[in-house]
């Protein structure tokens, strides 16, 4: 099984209005210090494809979504230090949270696109789906879901 978004179309998103010229329902915008490696990073976790590409964004599209790759200023990226693993960054108010196929489908995706998932065993379930947290590359918090079994 493929580690990718879970898609929709247009009808069951209740949007027959939406065409591949009108704009997503969803836009999520992530600030980066590396641009190329945390667009590289949603693409392969997401199987997102690159809509659109410039020297300081990288728009990232899949059905009803983009996830926007936006490069920090320098000054701002100078302060905020890079760590390997990754270091998450929980003093923001924000997570996004992607429904995928299998979570276990994503972790070795995630991991050789540079983030990381918790152990399984930290994942709970909520509203008939497995939610489990990771954090990409540069230690932003995301989440996984998928329907529970």
């Amino acid at each position: 099984m493929a580690c990718a978004i879970v898609q929709r179309t247009a009808a069951e998103l209740a949007c027959p209005e939406l065409t591949a010229a009108a704009p997503v329902p969803v836009q999520i915008v992530v600030y980066a210090k590396d641009l190329d490696r945390l667009a590289s990073f949603y693409a392969s976790a997401l199987g997102l494809a690159v809509a659109e590409r410039s020297r300081t964004f990288v728009v990232l599209h899949g059905e009803g979504l983009e996830v926007a790759i936006v490069a920090m200023p320098a000054e701002v990226a100078a302060g905020i230090p890079l760590r390997s693993p990754p270091v998450p960054l929980e003093d923001t108010p924000i997570k996004v949270s992607f429904l995928v196929p299998s979570i276990e489908a994503c972790r070795s995706v995630v991991a050789g696109a540079g983030g990381q998932l918790k152990p399984p065993e930290a994942a709970w379930v909520w509203r008939a789906q497995v939610h489990l947290d990771g954090v990409d590359p540069e230690g932003n918090v995301f989440q996984l879901r998928q329907l529970q079994a």
